[in-house]
């Protein structure tokens, strides 16, 4: 870690400043969170399609999460728990920057649904002793002081039985021409230095830190951007986006 990176746990301050300076334009679809606001479906889908299979629910109900507690960690504005919310879940989005938890609650009111989001860690949480039913680490991963520690805190906060989904970059040179000078250079898709290549995390890396934490891999997809159709979509190829699905022994 970089000496002048100011870190507790696995918060890297640097991060969620960077972060909470633009908690404003969380919700604006044109603005910095365009990309993930576009990559918000696929992102939805998946985690809706594979609770539904490890739940014994129908994805196709509009309330198939029902009596689902599920905790988004890294929430930001809301843009992925209102959704899940939608969909029935009973939702807990925490994140470290105050001023998004600011901005996520006042749009949850606004749109009439009821989310507990709390400017908290999950290091907090798992000191507590909460768990949850699904446990959600998405695009967070890359940006944390300590990843190992981080997939450790996460897969406590999960019950027995229960899930976990982690999106994230893959650290390949790909990622790099894409993800970075992409995304954030060419396109400006993203504001530059969202990412930093060296924080991105291997699909064996990832793997091998939930199965240490006592959970197991049983789904993992690439996700890509599909010029022709205009979209974000699940693939074979991941060497840039990735998702992974884990679950806990009962």
């Amino acid at each position: 870690m970089n000496p002048e990176q100011k870190s507790a746990g696995t918060i890297d301050e640097d991060e969620v400043a960077r972060f909470s300076r633009v908690a404003g334009q969380w919700w604006d679809a044109r603005g910095p969170m365009a990309a993930l606001h576009r990559l918000n479906p696929v992102r939805l889908g998946y985690i809706r399609d594979r609770a539904a299979l490890r739940f014994d629910r129908d994805p196709t109900r509009l309330d198939s999460l029902t009596g689902l507690r599920i905790l988004d960690i890294g929430c930001g504005g809301g843009v992925l728990s209102e959704p899940l919310a939608r969909l029935g879940a009973s939702l807990t989005g925490i994140d470290p920057a105050e001023n998004n938890i600011a901005v996520a609650q006042h749009h949850a009111r606004q749109s009439g649904l009821t989310i507990d989001y709390r400017a908290a860690t999950a290091e907090a949480l798992a000191e507590a002793g909460e768990t949850f039913d699904v446990v959600l680490a998405m695009e967070v991963v890359e940006h944390v002081a300590d990843f190992d520690l981080f997939i450790e805190v996460a897969a406590a906060l999960v019950k027995p039985g229960g899930l976990m989904f982690v999106a994230t970059l893959n650290r390949t040179v790909k990622s790099f021409a894409l993800a970075i000078v992409g995304a954030e250079y060419i396109l400006r898709w993203l504001p530059r230095g969202t990412h930093q290549w060296d924080k991105f995390i291997s699909p064996d890396e990832l793997e091998i830190a939930i199965e240490q934490s006592g959970l197991r891999v049983t789904n993992e997809t690439g996700v890509i951007y599909n010029l022709l159709a205009d979209r974000w979509q699940l693939s074979t190829d991941m060497d840039v986006n990735y998702m992974v699905a884990a679950e806990k022994a009962a």
